[in-house]
């Protein structure tokens, strides 16, 4: 009886340890961002600040719409005390109005809640949730996931409602890594005590960096007298003038990145956590994970070439331009949440 079940415990140890090898050795095949931002309230204007400036970089790094899912928990732009109706700033001098023509929400409001953000890492949506929706990764996947709002020892709220424990979010990320959902996961936290949610993280693959460390706050940069309140915090403020020195071909590397947080200038401990990420921070680029990768397939056929100047060339059916509405008509016609 123990020979027996000594054999199915070697069995199982061989399989399992094959699957995460396996998914460890897979190819790198497409990038992924979600980006959250849980406060809502006019007070907690900068966080949807950090949020829109994240979202505006990973696309000017190549991250396609279809591969970001935003999470917005109230609509700043939208609100009837904005002196700027429509758009909102991440600097006092106006230049770069962050919710432009092209911001793509997917979650906004009482959407933004523990459970729904829970489904889209794990997958486990309900049938009537569409495809813009879903985080549709792969066991290739690099995924960014940025997280700003009020949090503590352990702990994210969302919405001064509910709360997101350590516990959730590693189980969380369990579920991916048992799912095959990723390849590789940046976990970027910019709140109060941000290095404590990480504490309970234990699958292979995660690189995590927070804006402070236990029993410390994560500070506002500056307040827009004009809006009337602070328009960004420190951390993301400096995580996007790293970024606005990096292009689509640069070869920055995550080290260069974590190494650039100035205490002083933070006013708090930037903390990461690498023990479970198997390489080395200065030997993987930033665009790694704020950036964008494509997978090229070659095929011998080749499209048929012009005769005449009578002659059409037929577009083949599965990359025929797509006409969508423009998402800015659509900005303001909901009512503020």
């Amino acid at each position: 009886m123990k020979s027996s079940f000594l054999f199915f415990f070697l069995l199982f140890s061989t399989y399992f340890c094959n699957g995460i090898a396996s998914t460890s050795s897979a190819m790198h095949t497409n990038n992924w961002a979600v980006l959250v931002c849980t406060s809502r309230f006019r007070f907690n204007y900068r966080h949807m600040a950090n949020t829109l400036s994240l979202y505006r970089t990973v696309k000017r790094l190549g991250i396609p719409d279809e591969r970001i899912i935003l999470m917005l928990a109230d609509d700043m732009a939208c609100n009837s005390r904005n002196k700027y109706p429509a758009q909102v700033f991440n600097n006092e001098n106006h230049r770069l109005n962050l919710y432009g023509d092209n911001v793509e929400v997917d979650y906004r409001g009482y959407e933004v809640t523990v459970e729904n953000f829970l489904r889209v890492l794990t997958g486990r949506h309900e049938t009537a949730v569409p495809r813009s929706k879903r985080l549709l990764s792969d066991e290739g996947s690099h995924i960014l996931l940025y997280m700003t709002g009020h949090g503590g020892d352990e702990f994210l709220k969302f919405q001064d409602s509910e709360e997101l424990q350590s516990h959730d979010l590693a189980d969380a990320v369990k579920q991916m890594k048992e799912k095959r959902r990723f390849k590789e996961l940046l976990i970027m936290v910019d709140t109060c005590q941000a290095a404590t949610l990480f504490s309970q993280l234990q699958s292979p693959g995660v690189l995590a960096i927070g804006s402070s460390m236990k029993g410390e706050n994560s500070y506002s940069h500056h307040l827009d007298a004009d809006v009337g309140v602070s328009v960004i915090d420190r951390f993301t403020f400096y995580t996007l003038a790293f970024f606005e020195r990096v292009n689509i071909y640069a070869n920055a590397s995550l080290g260069s990145l974590f190494s650039s947080y100035n205490p002083n200038m933070l006013m708090s401990t930037a903390y990461y956590r690498t023990d479970l990420y198997p390489r080395r921070l200065e030997e993987v680029s930033v665009t790694n994970f704020f950036g964008s990768v494509m997978e090229t397939i070659h095929t011998d056929s080749a499209y048929k070439a012009f005769t005449g100047k009578d002659s059409t060339l037929e577009m083949p059916r599965e990359i025929q331009p797509r006409h969508t509405a423009n998402p800015s008509k659509f900005r303001c016609s909901m009512s503020n949440q």
